[in-house]
């Protein structure tokens, strides 16, 4: 017997889920810009493809970052993904091995059994079968703890998992269906033709000891065809779209495509390659410290796909980065936010948030007037030449004795530097950028440029995480931007800083935007170590908690923030030190008001370990006028 009807459901939807994917993926390539059509292009036929098959390997289907973060969830995206392609692979070969003829069409592997019903008594041909029914209680395991999963997540290491819409239950129920009435067609058949291994001939027997064994079998047949069948056709329109999706990321990545400021078809991709694992809602500190359960990265990139608005969603969050660590996927959950912040509509202008966050200097609150600049108001200014320029930003002026310690550090190195806002001046443009006002932030980025290269600095120093990350980022700058905790290691390591050892226990909380959101981990606890007795947290790198004071969310009230930062001090001190230290000062304001432990910013910890007494400044005058502005960029 070479065909039968049953095969049909699970035939049209493999057709149409390969055509579908195929046709989508055309169309994503041609959406790409030209630069990135030619990176994926390069990728493919180079060294990005080795890499790319890789990947796909160890987390499309092995699942190596999940099984790092929860072995149990691990264990059960590996068993369901790994185990069916391995049964699906060493089908094949038991179907070109095994059957009447080579290169068979595909429903012949899936459906082996019912065509070769007596396969499996004896030698080669019952090792191979032992083999299979091995895959298939590997996948059935998984399937078991899938099924814990939804209805008890807590038993698999998780807290909570996706919300479901009805047309995802139809395609997750037809997902659950697949394995198990395979499982019956194969045990139901291997009864009634004495055949099957240890699980499907061992159940077989058991159902033909009292039940009409094959007649039985046929049903079931129809049961695993039709839940393929329509597994494949709701694929495109549920999250399962991540399946085929995921293979084009994995390529695209690999050959250098990256997120950027703009909607596009790379975006798309990263949106269709979400399989909503929920790992992205546990990681989120406004769903286990303030209650907000709906708007983490996996309810986001739903809204997008669902051509939803999604506002809200993209404004309620603290931008901490926590979530693109913690997904499996790689998908870039933050710049997406950004874009979307951008794109979307906003009531989240400039004015609130400085009004907010910056009332000692409301003089600075931009004020647009009949369509001219909103920054009309800005001098024309010339800063003094110097080697090194100090940034200290808006919060570091509202944190003072983070600003007062840098002084010191700096006076007492001895470099010549310019402290280049210190009678005031303006925002390096993040939180515009956070409130989708790209326009405004852009101005002021061009002022900001203009001072640092006529003063012909080679390094551009600055106290608050959020403006490393800016200058580093969004401007065009010929000087090498260091964090002060970076500044003050390399001080520390030429030696002209000298320091004495204070015997204080110290835990560290790296701040979102130096850490995950940068890069810089190891030197503020490099000055630490130097200085002081630094303790682990349980909370440290990439790891790192929020403070909850962050810029990026004005959806929250005072009350939701105070709750992140209470358990987030909570965490970091367990070990009872006698300092929390921080590198940014709106953690270190954020953090003092949540714990009764001593918090200070790194630069203040240097400073009251300093030997030498201050010296005598010699600084000029931090700006002086100029005639024209420079247009820099």
């Amino acid at each position: 017997m070479q065909f039968d009807p049953f095969v049909i459901p699970f035939n049209i939807g493999l057709y149409f889920i390969l055509f579908y994917a195929v046709a989508r993926s055309i169309g994503w390539f041609m959406d790409l810009s030209r630069p990135d059509k030619l990176r994926l292009q390069r990728g493919f036929f180079g060294k990005a493809f080795g890499q790319s098959i890789k990947e796909i390997f160890l987390e499309s289907l092995v699942h190596r970052k999940i099984l790092k973060t929860n072995l149990r969830l691990g264990y059960m995206h590996m068993s369901l993904a790994f185990g069916w392609f391995l049964l699906i692979f060493f089908g094949t070969l038991e179907t070109d091995i095994f059957g009447a003829k080579h290169l068979n069409a595909p429903y012949k592997a899936i459906f082996f059994k019912f065509f070769n019903p007596d396969h499996g008594r004896s030698g080669f041909e019952a090792v191979y079968s032992f083999w299979m029914d091995l895959l298939l209680a590997f996948i059935l395991s998984g399937l078991l703890l899938a099924l814990i999963k939804r209805f008890a997540p807590e038993a698999v290491g998780m807290k909570r998992t996706t919300k479901l819409k009805p047309i995802d239950k139809v395609a997750l129920i037809s997902l659950w269906l697949i394995f198990p009435s395979r499982l019956l067609a194969e045990s139901f058949t291997s009864g009634a033709y004495g055949t099957g291994s240890f699980l499907t001939g061992s159940l077989g027997s058991w159902f033909a000891s009292f039940l009409p064994a094959q007649e039985m079998a046929y049903p079931f047949w129809w049961l695993y065809s039709l839940s393929l069948g329509t597994f494949f056709m709701l694929l495109p329109l549920t999250r399962y779209m991540h399946i085929p999706t995921e293979l084009f990321l994995i390529f695209a990545r690999n050959s250098g495509i990256t997120t950027g400021d703009r909607t596009g078809a790379f975006n798309e991709i990263q949106t269709y390659s979400c399989s909503s694992c929920g790992i992205c809602i546990d990681a989120c500190q406004l769903n286990f410290s303030a209650g907000i359960t709906n708007i983490q990265g996996t309810y986001l990139l739903k809204g997008i796909r669902n051509d939803e608005n999604v506002s809200d969603m993209a404004h309620n969050c603290l931008m901490c980065g926590r979530c693109d660590q913690k997904c499996p996927v790689g998908i870039e959950l933050t710049p997406i936010r950004m874009i979307r912040r951008r794109t979307g509509e906003t009531e989240h202008v400039e004015k609130s948030i400085w009004k907010k966050y910056f009332p000692e200097r409301r003089n600075l609150i931009p004020v647009k007037a009949n369509d001219q600049s909103a920054y009309d108001w800005l001098p024309d200014a010339e800063p003094v030449k110097t080697d090194v320029l100090y940034f200290a930003g808006c919060m570091t002026h509202l944190t003072p004795a983070i600003k007062t310690s840098m002084i010191k550090i700096l006076d007492a190195s001895g470099v010549s530097y310019n402290f280049i806002d210190e009678t005031g001046g303006v925002c390096c443009g993040r939180p515009l950028m956070l409130a989708g006002q790209d326009k405004e932030a852009r101005e002021l980025i061009n002022f900001n440029s203009q001072l640092i290269w006529k003063s012909g600095a080679k390094t551009l120093v600055t106290s608050c995480p959020i403006c490393y990350k800016v200058f580093k980022e969004s401007y065009y700058l010929d000087v090498e931007v260091l964090h002060h905790t970076q500044f003050i290691n390399y001080l520390i390591g030429e030696g002209s800083l000298k320091l004495k050892f204070l015997r204080k226990k110290v835990a560290y909380h790296t701040p979102c935007d130096l850490g995950r959101g940068s890069g810089v981990y190891e030197e503020p606890k490099e000055v630490l170590r130097y200085i002081s007795r630094l303790q682990k947290t349980e909370f440290e790198d990439k790891n790192s908690l929020c403070c909850g004071g962050s810029l990026g969310n004005m959806k929250i009230s005072y009350q939701q923030k105070s709750m992140i930062a209470s358990d987030a001090a909570a965490e970091l001190t367990k070990s009872n030190p006698d300092i929390l230290a921080t590198s940014c000062p709106l953690c270190k304001k954020t953090l003092a008001a949540a714990t009764e432990t001593k918090v200070s910013d790194i630069a203040e910890i240097v400073a009251e370990a300093l030997v030498l007494p201050q010296l005598k400044r010699n600084m000029p005058d931090p700006i002086l006028r100029i005639k024209e502005p420079v247009n820099f960029l």
